[in-house]
């Protein structure tokens, strides 16, 4: 039986909500949902139609969201299932990130900005993050849990990231050398294990790279890893990927990956915190634009899934928490086997993908989207 070093210490979650984003006209004041991932701030021009491109990648990230977050209860006696979860954990995050950093690139701290920040990321976050703590406290039987916003619980921690980052987005578009300052700040989080859990500041400040990455990228840069010849490497790029992580699967700490704790906290040395942080940016970097690179740019048929990402993003918890909580994985020890593995993955890519069409969007979003104009002055009520 294959055991690996250490256990999940918190399952990564990915995914947050839209700035905006180039879309049809909308249906509501606020215009397109939010998704996991932020986009290019409201205009007041005439609206554009979204990009197929990236809806198409918000969508196959999500499903590799899922499908990481259901393998977590089945993958400890499989050494190739904890392979696959180690490469999707070590770019599907950092995807997300990117994406939200090049869509956040126009935010400022003007009126209308704001409140999309507070409707699409603060609102959302408070509200999941209160209803993934009862689903805990009455679905698990633990009338203790405590409800606390200082702290998020599960995927809600990306919300609370995101909301930072955001905020934090004119001082990365002034600094001379940004990058580099923030990989500084990721490299010293990494070292420092008494920075606390309030708000996930490790995770907030070991991810914050991507983001300050994707601040700095135009669209020919997403042009460059859509030619031919990047396309034909990444594949062989992913193989390699899988090779590397099948032999570190027995060896490696998933820490790294969740980037939620110090190398002190996993029992490391202080200074492979250091190393750690940057092999993993530069790995995470080549998957992620690997990724980007095989995402088809024409519209296909989940192409208008991109939309409600948000949606499966923030629901697909509960089912798969709620399937643990029910003892399914426990009482049914064949999921771990290869035929139990292909299919979780095919279930848990069919709840996401149900959990991302129009009406689950419509039906959430009073939360995932609301107008509040009532809660701002006029200034900022016109978005």
């Amino acid at each position: 039986m294959f055991h690996a070093p250490n256990a999940l210490q918190r399952a990564a979650l990915s995914p947050a909500t839209e700035e905006s984003e180039p879309r049809r006209p909308a249906s509501t004041a606020t215009g397109e949902a939010p998704a996991p991932v932020a986009n290019e701030p409201a205009r007041s021009t005439p609206a554009k139609k979204r990009d197929a491109y990236f809806d198409n990648a918000k969508y196959l990230a999500i499903v590799l969201v899922a499908v990481a977050h259901s393998w977590v209860p089945v993958m400890d006696g499989s050494r190739a299932a904890r392979a696959l979860y180690m490469v999707t954990y070590t770019f599907h995050m950092p995807a997300f990130i990117l994406i939200s950093g090049y869509f956040s690139r126009s935010f400022d701290l003007s009126p209308a900005k704001v409140k999309r920040l507070i409707t699409g990321v603060a609102v959302p976050y408070v509200v999941f993050e209160t209803a993934y703590s009862l689903f805990r406290r009455y679905a698990n039987n633990q009338p203790d849990a405590p409800i606390s916003l200082l702290d998020p619980w599960y995927l809600t921690w990306f919300l609370a990231a995101l909301f930072i980052w955001r905020l934090t987005t004119p001082l990365w578009r002034n600094l001379r050398h940004p990058l580099a300052v923030s990989l500084v700040i990721a490299v010293l989080a990494s070292l420092a294990p008494s920075i606390g859990d309030d708000l996930d500041l490790p995770r907030v400040l070991q991810f914050l790279p991507f983001f300050v990455l994707g601040l700095q990228l135009k669209p020919e840069h997403f042009e460059l890893v859509r030619r031919r010849e990047v396309r034909r490497l990444a594949l062989p790029l992913f193989a390699v990927a899988v090779v590397f992580a099948y032999w570190a699967a027995p060896r490696m700490q998933l820490g790294w990956f969740l980037r939620d704790s110090s190398a002190q906290d996993m029992g490391a040395p202080w200074w492979s915190g250091a190393v750690m942080t940057l092999t993993m940016f530069v790995c995470a970097t080549l998957l992620t634009a690997a990724f980007l690179a095989l995402v088809p740019r024409r519209h296909m048929w989940f192409t208008v899934l991109g939309a409600g990402t948000i949606c499966g993003y923030l629901l697909h918890g509960f089912l798969v928490k709620g399937a643990a909580y029910a003892g399914i994985f426990d009482d049914n020890a064949w999921l771990v086997s290869p035929t139990g593995l292909v299919i979780v993955t095919v279930v848990a890519s069919t709840a996401v993908t149900l959990l991302c069409t129009p009406p689950v969007r419509r039906a959430l979003r009073c939360v995932t989207e609301p107008d509040m104009n009532w809660a701002f002055r006029k200034d900022a009520a016109k978005v």
